[in-house]
């Protein structure tokens, strides 16, 4: 907490707040306009979409990317949270990062190993086209009770924006956490490479900056959640791993 910069925790509220307004307009959105338009139940069908290795991997990951962005508010602000136990919420901290980098780790070679890798990978030919697409049906489709732009399959889960997204999260952000976390967690042992990177006058605010990036995509996520076929649908899906789709 000593090294944080308010700028820096400025803009991370305000781009958390942004999408927070911008999560509550399109969501009221799409109510009133559902509840204007009559239309029938669209057609969809039960799928097996997410084996229980994917569900465990998703569910650690979420919960410890929360309790880590819980865990570091505390530590980033002691002054606020002094009902905490400093030293504890650090440990827990700590233990959570590790477990979320083996997560990860583990992840990888699952992904790899069965060729799902490929599912994260935006394909350069029509991606733009794609990407517009798909944005056109999130700013006016999806209010006229359109059906999505692309079929989801167990070896297609995701539409064009998701994988960009992905594809930043996993490959940018998660690696940039990760690294300036162990830069300073390793500042007491291993001062002189910290220095290389500029310390933690450095690394502390570029470390929150992420947590604030990695928090409003949480925040995006989960309201995204609900444009599937019914607005739990996904998140049961990820709980029994057979989801309802549209047929296209």
């Amino acid at each position: 907490g000593s090294s944080r910069v308010n700028w820096i925790d400025w803009v991370g509220a305000a781009a958390f707040a942004g999408s927070l307004l911008g999560v509550i307009g399109h969501g009221t959105l799409r109510y009133i306009s559902g509840r204007k338009q009559a239309r029938g139940p669209k057609r969809t069908e039960r799928i097996y979409m997410y084996e229980s290795y994917r569900r465990f991997w998703h569910w650690l990951q979420t919960a410890s990317i929360v309790i880590l962005l819980f865990t570091g508010l505390i530590i980033h602000r002691p002054d606020i949270f002094g009902a905490f136990s400093f030293r504890g919420m650090v440990t827990v901290h700590n233990v959570l990062a590790v477990i979320l980098v083996v997560n990860a780790v583990l992840s990888l070679f699952y992904h790899l190993t069965t060729d799902r890798i490929r599912e994260f990978i935006p394909h350069p030919y029509g991606f733009f086209d794609d990407a517009i697409v798909q944005a056109k049906y999130y700013i006016s489709g999806i209010f006229k009770g359109e059906g999505h732009p692309f079929e989801k399959v167990p070896n297609s889960r995701m539409n064009p924006i998701q994988k960009l997204t992905y594809f930043g999260i996993l490959n940018v952000l998660l690696p940039l956490q990760i690294i300036t976390g162990a830069l300073m967690w390793g500042v007491q042992r291993w001062p002189e490479i910290a220095n290389w990177f500029g310390g933690l006058p450095v690394l502390a605010p570029f470390h929150s900056l992420v947590a604030w990036m990695f928090g409003t995509f949480i925040l995006v996520h989960v309201y995204m959640t609900t444009t599937g076929a019914t607005p739990l649908e996904a998140m049961r899906a990820m709980v029994t791993g057979y989801e309802e789709v549209e047929v296209h």
